[in-house]
């Protein structure tokens, strides 16, 4: 008998069998630093666990409508008009079960078998894997530093047809680029004149840097794609900046035409995100949450700028900007072909667990690796003393 089908065949996500052997070295000895996982390692802010709380007292906690509550959707409207000038009518905002969540659903509402979606290399590998499960054709742009490791027009116009979709992220999992809002524009006007759904995910907005060439520059300007198309779709989250990974919310703000196929398929999939999760998020877009919120950005800095100070001093010079986002993406070629075992070997020796790029890059993965900066400051501190004493530098 088949026990299991094609489409499951994709990829697996190996930053989860880094966790998985690092749960491990915690158990056996006691001595891991995790800068492997892409979330941060604080709690959801003060108001929002005071919201569930309330929440657990007050609330049924039943379903809810399919695209959520009503406070939510109006709580995420209103953040996008402040925080980028927009207008934003809750009836576009589509909340859902984790962005991936919000990706799954999309991805199945606008594209069809056989359809070709873009995306760029290096990359989030489940932008890839999903798609591809769902029969669609993925091609990957190259994107290396000459364009900061972001697509552009001029790379789309040399494709042989318009695609159907196009997915970016600014700041960008796992180099932590940031896309010129100017560039994002272009973009945007592209897909819009050649028929390509533009899908922007922004879940890292929030995290933003000043230049690595100039410490305490201005943080790179994360533009909206809705502030350029309305035929975009913007993709967020309350995992990242609002430090709610495990809450499992996220939310789509879509075009009109996208509304009732999206409906269809989330009122039959999922019926409606985590109730408890939708009401304590209200929580998350409040200025009390904010102020917490931005002392964990400030954290995240420091811990930037350790890295790209320190990492070049153990000869690992080739490194992504990292605009925003919490990682740092290094090149170690001239110490390995093979991320994957060097990085096990390097949890094995130092309890230091960093993730390989073969997740992120099809092509040049096994010479690279994400370095997340998501925790304390003083395990960053511990880690890079650790890597200076570790033969895997020294090859």
């Amino acid at each position: 008998m088949r026990t299991d089908s094609q489409r499951s065949r994709i990829p697996a996500f190996h930053v989860m069998d880094v966790w998985k052997a690092a749960t491990e070295r915690a158990r056996t000895h006691g001595d891991v630093l995790t800068l492997a996982a892409g979330q941060p390692s604080t709690p959801a802010p003060a108001p929002v666990l005071r919201a569930a709380r309330e929440a657990v007292d007050t609330q049924v906690l039943g379903y809810t409508e399919t695209f959520g509550i009503a406070p939510l959707r109006e709580a995420v409207a209103g953040y996008h008009s402040s925080r980028y000038g927009i207008e934003v009518d809750p009836e576009n905002v589509v909340v859902t079960t984790g962005s991936s969540g919000a990706f799954t659903l999309l991805f199945l509402a606008a594209f069809d078998l056989g359809d070709t979606v873009v995306v760029a290399r290096p990359g989030y590998p489940a932008y890839r894997n999903t798609l591809t499960a769902l029969g669609c054709r993925v091609i990957e742009l190259d994107c290396g530093p000459q364009t900061r490791y972001q697509p552009t027009v001029a790379m789309l116009a040399e494709l042989d047809e318009p695609p159907a979709g196009l997915i970016v992220a600014s700041p960008a999992n796992p180099t932590g680029t940031v896309i010129d809002p100017v560039e994002l524009a272009a973009l945007a006007r592209w897909c819009e004149d050649h028929g390509t759904l533009l899908i922007s995910d922004e879940i890292y907005h929030g995290i933003e840097f000043g230049s690595a060439a100039e410490p305490g520059g201005a943080p790179a300007r994360t533009a909206c794609a809705w502030e350029t198309s309305r035929e975009a779709v913007v993709i967020g989250s309350v995992s990242k900046y609002f430090s709610m990974t495990g809450w499992r919310l996220g939310w789509a703000v879509v075009p009109d035409a996208l509304l009732r196929p999206l409906q269809r398929l989330s009122s039959n999939m999922t019926v409606c995100p985590p109730a408890i999760s939708q009401y304590a998020a209200v929580a998350a877009f409040t200025e009390e949450s904010r102020l917490e919120l931005d002392a964990h950005v400030r954290r995240y800095a420091v811990n930037r700028e350790l890295l790209l100070s320190e990492l070049p001093r153990l000869g690992v010079t080739e490194l992504a900007p990292a605009d925003g986002a919490f990682y740092v993406y290094a090149d170690i070629g001239h110490l390995t072909d093979d991320s994957t075992t060097w990085c096990a070997d390097l949890l094995d020796e130092t309890g230091v667990a960093v993730a390989p790029g073969i997740d992120f890059d099809t092509v040049h993965g096994d010479r690279t690796l994400r370095i997340s900066f998501a925790g304390a400051t003083a395990d960053v501190e511990e880690a890079l003393a650790r890597l200076e004493r570790s033969a895997a530098f020294r090859r």
